[in-house]
């Protein structure tokens, strides 16, 4: 045989081989760029040069590209994967707006990603997932639509008080079938698994347990979740960080295009900023949801609260901030013009009003203008944006 036959021998091989593997499975490159030109100020702040003057710039909220797939095993039974990455096509970095990491982008499977089975008992899977904060469908303005939302909608960007958890590596999760239209997910992952391997001065204990129950009716949809984070303690020396939450959200489809809805999260924290570590401090916000479709234009809009800080105990230490004062109130309205089912164009302002004591941000996907001391206490931020948005 010579050498031309048998490279057309291993080709014909190869596209068997090919052709075997696609019946087999089945593997999808999908991902989302949404990109655009915004300003960004929070001014106003209680803290003497702490103050964020209003800057252009162009942003990049939660691009990403991924490979996922199925395999049918037989007797109802599929393997099933997905690998995702976030990527920052505004700097090809791994930073966000304001210069600091990005923990979502920059490097592969930053994103949900896992391997796992599904079949009629449920899904089980394995990897880097989401925990906790994504609403379903009562809100999906800054996870799907445009650029910024209300900070704290998702139950995580309240200011002073930490979140409890969002995508985290390490995760086993397990999601019920439906019945009823309604169904559950049950999430667990060891705390900071990598930092403390080895680790003579670190209890390896801490961990993440999280719940979503979730149901659809027709037009209406609701969804509860719960988290706990306790964190690994250092031996002997403070107090285990330790911080949980709870989200309740509902909503009503009243027209193809159309919903209105609200969320409500109590959340806990025992090392909250400003606070002497060991105050169980507590903490509630609502979120008030509207959208609306005219044709090939739909209209959007928010209006939230974020009450006082609860159960301090320490705030009167120097140099301590006081859980007075810390109330918040967010507000949003935008517009997108949907030029096909996987593009449009859009446009939105958002601002957030903080008392002398709070500073709650748009932190989603990096996309905060704020990092490093001082920390702008009482400053007010406010986005306006206008972006294209691309799925694929």
């Amino acid at each position: 045989m010579t050498p031309r036959d048998s490279l057309l021998a291993a080709a014909c091989g190869l596209c068997i081989a090919s052709t075997a593997l696609a019946q087999a499975s089945s593997v999808q490159l999908y991902g989302r760029v949404n990109l655009g030109l915004d300003n960004y100020a929070a001014e106003g702040s209680s803290v003497a040069g702490a103050d964020r003057e209003s800057r252009m710039r162009v942003f990049d909220n939660s691009s990403r590209v991924g490979l996922r797939g199925t395999e049918d095993l037989g007797n109802g039974l599929k393997a099933v994967f997905q690998i995702e990455s976030g990527v920052n096509v505004d700097n090809g970095s791994n930073t966000g707006q304001g210069g600091q990491g990005n923990g979502s982008t920059g490097f592969w499977a930053s994103r949900d990603s896992y391997v796992g089975v599904d079949s009629g008992f449920g899904r089980f899977t394995f990897g880097r997932q989401s925990i906790y904060y994504s609403n379903g469908l009562n809100a999906q303005f800054s996870s799907n639509y445009i650029n910024t939302e209300v900070p704290w909608t998702d139950g995580r960007a309240f200011g002073r008080v930490r979140v409890p958890a969002s995508r985290q590596s390490n995760v086993v999760l397990y999601t019920s079938p439906t019945f009823a239209g309604l169904n559950a997910s049950l999430y667990y992952s060891p705390n900071a698994q990598e930092a403390v391997q080895g680790s003579t001065t670190t209890d390896t204990d801490g961990s993440i347990w999280g719940a979503t129950a979730r149901g659809a009716w027709g037009a209406f949809y609701a969804q509860l979740d719960f988290v706990s984070n306790k964190g690994n303690s250092p031996v002997g020396v403070g107090v285990r960080s330790d911080q949980s939450a709870y989200k309740l959200g509902a909503s009503w489809g009243y027209m193809p295009g159309a919903r209105i809805g609200l969320v409500g999260t109590l959340a806990y924290d025992n090392q909250a900023l400003g606070l002497t570590a060991g105050d169980e401090v507590k903490q509630l916000s609502w979120t008030i949801n509207w959208e609306h479709t005219f044709g090939s234009f739909q209209v959007m809009a928010q209006y939230g609260e974020l009450g006082n800080l609860k159960n301090c105990d320490s705030d009167t230490l120097p140099g301590n901030v006081s859980c007075g004062d810390s109330k918040a109130r967010g507000y949003m309205i935008g517009g997108r013009y949907i030029l096909s089912k996987r593009t449009w164009v859009y446009a939105s302002y958002n601002g957030t009003s903080n008392k002398s004591n709070q500073f709650a941000d748009y932190t989603n996907a990096g996309y905060t203008s704020v990092s490093g001391a001082p920390f702008p206490y009482g400053a007010d931020p406010e986005v306006w944006a206008i972006g294209l948005l691309h799925n694929f």
